[in-house]
């Protein structure tokens, strides 16, 4: 394991603009993975590791030297001082222990079948690392990303996907109208307004394009029209949305839960 210690080093550059910037990460066509859990799905998802990074304390964890020992032979290790380290996280709070790994490539825009979550600008990091999380629990395979969403692959929203990412078929940039126009199934979205109907009340076998869009500004015009069907979630007297996480949730598991249920 090489040991590095200044800032000027290219590696610590490298991480650094990939840890903060959303423009290097599309250049060097790179990003980063933060923390143990997320190492190790993507080895037990068989995604190259290109190299691994911990801190001086983080080599003293155990988990850490499992994640090392893990490692095919040709992934170069590296081990940077505390201080070093916390320059180059993309956290606040730095876990120890990081994985430079290529951008997967643009996901093949196939004819839609099954059930896909559509994310009109959801911009909030967490909030998109959690409903991928939440997709990939529901057993939803394909996210589509339209213009005004998170970089689906930045190292914060990996972080809250907790490696989902690697379960699923991500499509960003997307137009919904287009990707959506030979869609086979119903196309649903949670939003109020004439003929909305709760969700407890809707048949949700077969295929559903879920729609949703970033809180405050809810979905766009033009696909709001896409839908066949406004849905609302019934809540208490008082409460007026979910955040966007929560209703993406609820949703997808009561798909779920009828599903099952038959």
């Amino acid at each position: 394991m090489k040991t590095i210690t200044s800032r000027d080093n290219p590696l610590v550059k490298r991480l650094h603009a990939l840890a903060h910037s959303g423009r290097e990460r599309r250049q060097r066509g790179e990003t980063v993975l933060d923390g143990a859990h997320l190492l190790q799905a993507a080895i037990e998802a068989r995604w190259p590791l290109k190299a691994v990074v911990c801190s001086e304390s983080g080599l003293a964890r155990a988990e850490h030297q499992r994640l090392l020992d893990a490692l095919d032979a040709d992934v170069q290790r590296y081990q940077l001082p505390d201080t070093l380290f916390r320059h180059v996280s993309p956290v606040d709070a730095p876990s120890g222990v990081l994985a430079i790994i290529d951008l997967p490539p643009p996901v093949a825009a196939e004819p839609l079948s099954g059930s896909v979550v559509v994310l009109d600008a959801v911009q909030d990091p967490g909030n998109l690392g959690t409903i991928l999380r939440t997709a990939a629990a529901a057993g939803v395979r394909r996210v589509l990303l339209g213009t005004g969403c998170a970089q689906a692959w930045s190292p914060r929203v990996l972080r809250a996907g907790m490696g989902a990412h690697f379960m699923l078929e991500i499509e960003e940039g997307v137009d919904p109208g287009a990707r959506l126009s030979a869609y086979p199934g119903r196309c649903l979205a949670t939003a109020l307004g004439p003929g909305a109907c709760s969700l407890y009340a809707l048949d949700l076998s077969g295929p559903v394009a879920w729609l949703f869009g970033a809180e405050g500004q809810g979905l766009s015009p033009a696909l709001l029209a896409r839908a066949d069907q406004r849905v609302i979630i019934p809540m208490a007297e008082g409460i007026e949305s979910l955040n966007v996480g929560a209703a993406v949730a609820v949703c997808l598991f009561e798909q779920a839960r009828q599903t099952h249920g038959r």
